[in-house]
């Protein structure tokens, strides 16, 4: 089942600039209930303002996107990152009363609940946002920085975390700079000289 699909998706440059004025452009690509997406590319490419234009929380200059059902954001710097002062329980508390759910015993994947948005380390910040963001049952789950100032250990973790919920039904995008092609199912790459290039989603094979 399609979960989300993107044509001619495309977002412009801020300001004035030299050279193309387009972050991305042109993006087609369609996320089906179950596959791993990735959008890789140096900093400064626009990979975030891409995982969020495919999550419908960016505004696109040209295209379109279509969602059926829910995408949540896991970890996203500046967007969804978590409250300093609240304990990894108080998220999900917090999260819950904002669903109108019950409270209801929430696997953790090994955070210690009382621990602070504050203290948690950038492996720990990940796998909060996952947990946070399954609560509200979404078609897709979207994270960003999949591999920024984690060690291999904790992505092998994470990514278990994340095929883990795929296997389940629901599709997963992340950014990252770079990955294993073999492991995504759409790997989406990125460019600082004008966005998507020259082909620029690589159909992969889990």
């Amino acid at each position: 089942m399609t979960v989300l699909g993107a044509r001619g998706a495309g977002v412009r440059r801020r300001g004035r600039r030299r050279g193309d004025p387009w972050l991305f452009r042109e993006l087609d690509v369609t996320v089906e209930a179950g596959d791993l997406v990735a959008v890789v590319g140096p900093p400064g490419s626009g990979r975030t303002t891409t995982l969020l234009a495919l999550a419908r929380r960016f505004r696109l200059t040209a295209g379109r996107v279509d969602v059926r059902g829910r995408v949540s954001l896991g970890h996203v710097p500046d967007v969804s990152a978590p409250e300093p002062v609240f304990t990894v329980a108080e998220h999900v508390r917090e999260r819950l009363a904002l669903l109108g759910r019950r409270h209801a015993p929430v696997p953790l994947h090994g955070l210690d609940p009382r621990k602070q948005g504050q203290d948690l380390s950038p492996y720990e910040r990940q796998v909060l946002g996952v947990v946070l963001a399954e609560l509200a049952e979404p078609a897709a789950i979207a994270l960003d920085g999949f591999d920024d100032g984690l060690d291999p250990r904790e992505q092998e973790s994470l990514w278990a975390l994340l095929t883990e919920i795929a296997a389940r039904g629901r599709a997963v995008l992340v950014t990252a700079r770079e990955v294993d092609p073999s492991r995504f199912t759409t790997v989406i790459r990125l460019s600082t000289e004008g966005g998507l290039a020259a082909g620029e989603r690589e159909e992969a094979g889990r």
